[in-house]
């Protein structure tokens, strides 16, 4: 009888209980802690912003000469290239490493397109094969030499940039192959610079394959189980381990993939300029322009934050400062100068928002 008194008490307590969750939102927070906290959320809204005020800017200063259909695809045609290597390095920062070698990667398998098309006679698409099959062997050994060796991503992808571009020279002996001669022989080749017009505007499908990359892997890093792996791996690569991710096979997946991604470079790389050079600056220079696409992008150098469309986004900013100072008759070292204070502003703007999370 006692029991079922107490059985009785207790039921009644319960429903007398308040039926409200706990919340925990601070609900005095202030603008620019909301703005902090919405910019941690969505990390690619810095760069948009900075895009958008960047295309104001010149759309002021310039007119319609700027917002004209040509320039603006104009900017996307100069930077798929670095738009490609972006979301390439994109993969490799939020796992926090970093590759150097993307560039020299890029232009590795661009000669081996080239030499095995005419130094060997194979029809372009299976030298094309050959191409992106190098450059994801090349990935994956970076990425096995990190994961299983456990040497630094700096050091690694240092020394695979110099290997790479060694290698380069040595295998093409410096040797260009012409843009006649590719048009000619083997037009497959510059297949990515084929040009579509649309209302005034030219898209190649360079571009165009550089939109649909972002979009892929921004619905993969977002959406699938592998993305979520990914962002764990660079987040904390201890906690991620006793969650059951394989960390060491993620890190040479994204190697592979990336050296994969870098190969479809150089091919964009033969379309964009029509012939195939072992000494074309993007083996040098590439590695650096990616970098600075993804830091401006918003992407954090610790690893596990940060978006391929900020990266994009980055990219873009590059592109519109190029164009915008070249047409309004500025010294170009005013665009080295304008992006290093990105880089460095992104870099800071970078540490504020993580205070968001510690």
């Amino acid at each position: 009888m006692a029991s079922d008194s107490s059985s009785s008490s207790f039921e009644t307590a319960a429903q007398a209980s308040p039926t409200t969750v706990a919340e925990f939102e601070d609900h005095h927070r202030g603008p620019i802690s909301k703005f902090q906290h919405a910019l941690h959320v969505t990390p690619s809204l810095v760069p948009l912003i900075v895009l958008v005020a960047a295309i104001a800017l010149f759309g002021i200063l310039l007119g319609s000469k700027f917002f004209s259909p040509f320039a603006l695809t104009l900017i996307l045609q100069q930077v798929q290239i670095v738009g490609v290597l972006a979301a390439a390095q994109s993969l490799i920062i939020l796992t926090a490493g970093i590759d150097l070698s993307v560039g020299a990667i890029a232009v590795l398998t661009s000669v081996i397109m080239g030499q095995f098309t005419f130094r060997y006679g194979m029809p372009a698409p299976v030298a094309i094969a050959c191409g992106l099959v190098v450059g994801t062997l090349i990935g994956a050994a970076s990425g096995w030499l990190v994961a299983r060796v456990k040497l630094p991503p700096f050091i690694v992808t240092l020394g695979m940039w110099q290997i790479v571009l060694a290698a380069n020279y040595i295998y093409s002996a410096n040797e260009t192959i012409r843009s006649q001669d590719i048009e000619a022989q083997a037009p497959f080749l510059q297949f990515f610079g084929s040009k579509l017009q649309f209302a005034g505007a030219t898209f190649t499908y360079g571009v165009i394959f550089m939109c649909l990359l972002v979009v892929i892997l921004a619905y993969v890093l977002r959406s699938t189980a592998w993305g979520r792996h990914v962002y764990a791996v660079g987040d904390d690569p201890d906690a991620a381990e006793l969650a059951g991710v394989n960390t060491k096979r993620t890190i040479i997946q994204v190697y592979a993939l990336v050296g994969l991604i870098c190969a479809f470079a150089g091919w964009v790389m033969i379309g964009r300029f029509g012939s195939v050079s072992p000494s074309a600056t993007t083996g040098v220079i590439g590695n650096i322009q990616a970098i600075t696409a993804v830091v401006i992008g918003g992407i954090s150098l610790f690893g596990g934050r940060g978006s391929i469309v900020g990266a994009f986004f980055g990219a873009l900013i590059v592109g519109v400062f190029e164009l915008g100072l070249r047409m309004w008759g500025a010294d170009p070292q005013w665009t080295f100068l304008l992006i290093g204070v990105l880089i460095i502003a992104a870099t800071t703007v970078d540490q504020w928002i993580r205070k968001v999370a510690s």
